[in-house]
């Protein structure tokens, strides 16, 4: 109370010492001017009085008057009808809503082809009326995931449990996942000390810190044969730390002058580095084996690694240096920079007591990711596992884990893409398409390299409905093998080169691979350039994969 009455005291003292010094300057006539709905009241004779006796009267007593009178002026005169208040619109945005309505809708009523079921076809459109829904987003991504789903179960093209079935799946999980690891990675300040780090070694360009991020990345991939964990659950948190330490963070208009490039580049990157090695993605490994199905040949860890290493070195290189030219960050050198982040790093001092336990339980994690497969323990696993030392150990609250909105948001619409792009593949489409694809380029009498080069194109922009990388090559690897082995492409060649573009192709979209949801979840880029840079991005890689790829490999002999 002592505090309070000071504090006011002090105020009304200054304003007092304020005011008389004004009329001492001016004098009171010029100060206090009579405003204009007094000159017009009735009622303000009274005010004109006091102002006509300022000189002889206290400047405090003025003022007491002032104020009187004015409130009794403002109390007499009517108060103006104000207009009812109008509440903004707090639903959908309605045009790009009717869009994504209007896709489904004309689909829906265009004549089912033959051998279609008629199941089939209401899907598809159900999933490309969604997938126009999160391009325009009428809403957030995970509530036009949940209108789709909706749709799906209401018209009865799928049941409510095959409409929910990819929330049981490991991926959204891993992802959502991932997210709680960045919290804590942040919130310990670990996070900042690793980035301060990499700024003192690498920072004095923008440039050179990307790229020590992008091999450091590919240097784990051969361990790490998730590319969601690695991406995700360790780089993803590195580099938000990053963004934030050179003040570049999502949603207060500072993307751009680090993040949205760095983010765009290591997510960009982490597909060319999941098709370099055989254990560097979950679905490597079924292509290999589909690949000894159909032409058995197998593919070795150590085959696929030398046919892959020149082109994925060359991608590695050209690719964050094209992003660099057309989606440059702002700040692109900071000469000062690695002397300010030690400084940083002298002030933080020793680790916390939180960051050696955070360090602790990435070690953990990352360790049973790299050799889970021997403990027969799996990715996400491993992961509940980490997360669960950390609330545990309260590193990680779970009310935080709850507040982690973009990661229960990424669950939702990623698991609802997993579960309409997997059964468009049950009910037959996928084979469908596949098998009148396989017709029309056989039927064209074209040579190998053209027939393969229109099918890669094909395997490669139809992932566009896919939201796995593992359902795309279950459902059109060995049509596609089959069908290039038959038209004169060198089956060996023809394996490992869709068993490559099965990764790249995940750079499309934001739900084409594991670590698309979860950099794009960062907010740094904006969908619509998410999507146009993946398309300018794959043809990149294409031409790079196909070209260079393409002399390495017939000087290796593969063709």
């Amino acid at each position: 109370m002592a505090s309070v009455a000071l504090t006011s005291s002090c105020s009304l003292g200054f304003s007092l010492v304020k005011s008389r010094d004004l009329t001492h300057r001016s004098g009171l006539n010029s100060v206090f001017r009579q405003p204009s709905f007094l000159k017009s009241s009735s009622n303000n004779s009274s005010f004109t009085k006091a102002l006509s006796l300022g000189p002889i009267i206290s400047n405090n007593r003025v003022l007491r008057n002032y104020r009187k009178l004015t409130v009794k002026a403002a109390a007499s005169t009517p108060a103006a009808a104000t207009p009812p208040s109008q509440q903004p619109w707090q639903g959908a945005a309605l045009k790009p809503l009717m869009a994504s309505i209007a896709t489904g809708v004309i689909l829906w009523f265009v004549p089912v082809p033959s051998g279609v079921s008629r199941n089939a076809w209401q899907l598809l459109a159900i999933f490309l009326a969604t997938i126009v829904g999160i391009i325009t987003q009428p809403l957030p991504l995970g509530a036009v995931a949940l209108l789709g789903l909706g749709a799906s179960v209401l018209t009865k093209t799928l049941t409510f449990a095959a409409a929910f079935s990819a929330f049981g799946d490991p991926i959204p999980w891993l992802i959502a996942l991932a997210f709680f690891f960045a919290r804590g990675f942040i919130k310990t300040g670990l996070g900042n000390r690793i980035a301060y780090q990499f700024v003192s070694l690498f920072g004095s360009s923008s440039l050179g810190l990307g790229y020590s991020l992008v091999f450091s990345e590919a240097l784990l991939a051969p361990a790490i044969p998730s590319v969601s964990a690695r991406a995700g659950g360790i780089f993803l948190p590195l580099v938000k730390s990053l963004c934030v330490a050179c003040g570049s963070n999502a949603g207060d208009g500072t993307e751009n002058k680090l993040g949205s490039w760095l983010m765009l580049t290591c997510f960009q990157t982490s597909v060319i580095s999941s098709s370099m090695f055989l254990t560097a993605m979950a679905a490597n490994p079924l292509s290999a084996n589909l690949a000894f199905n159909t032409i058995k040949q197998q593919i070795g860890w150590t085959d696929w690694a030398k046919a892959a290493i020149v082109p994925g070195l060359v991608s590695l290189l050209v690719v964050p240096l094209v992003l660099y030219l057309i989606y440059p960050p702002t700040v692109k050198s900071s000469p000062d920079a690695p002397k300010l982040a030690k400084e940083k790093l002298e002030k933080m001092g020793p680790m916390s007591k939180n960051e050696l336990i955070m360090a602790g339980t990435l070690l953990l994690t990352v360790g049973l990711w790299i050799f889970g497969g021997m403990l027969n323990v799996d990715a996400v696993t491993a992961a509940i596992l980490g997360l669960s030392v950390l609330l545990v150990t309260g590193v990680v609250t779970w009310k935080e884990c709850l507040s982690e909105a973009v990661a229960w948001d990424t669950l939702t619409w990623f698991a609802a893409l997993i579960a309409m792009a997997g059964y468009l593949n049950k009910y037959g489409l996928i084979s469908w398409f596949s098998e009148n694809v396989v017709k029309v380029v056989g039927g064209l009498g074209l040579s190998w390299q053209m027939s393969f080069g229109i099918l890669v194109l094909l395997y490669f922009y139809s992932h566009y409905f896919f939201a796995s990388g593992a359902a795309h090559i279950g459902a059109m690897f060995t049509a596609f093998l089959s069908v290039a082995s038959a038209l004169g492409t060198p089956p060996y060649l023809g394996a490992l080169v869709l068993s490559f573009l099965s990764n790249l192709m995940g750079g499309i979209t934001h739900y084409g691979i594991g670590s698309a949801p979860v950099f794009y979840g960062a907010g740094y880029v904006p969908l619509a350039k998410w999507w146009g840079y993946g398309f300018v991005i794959s043809v990149i890689n294409i031409i790079i994969w196909l070209g260079v790829g393409g002399i390495w490999w017939k000087a290796i002999g593969l063709w």
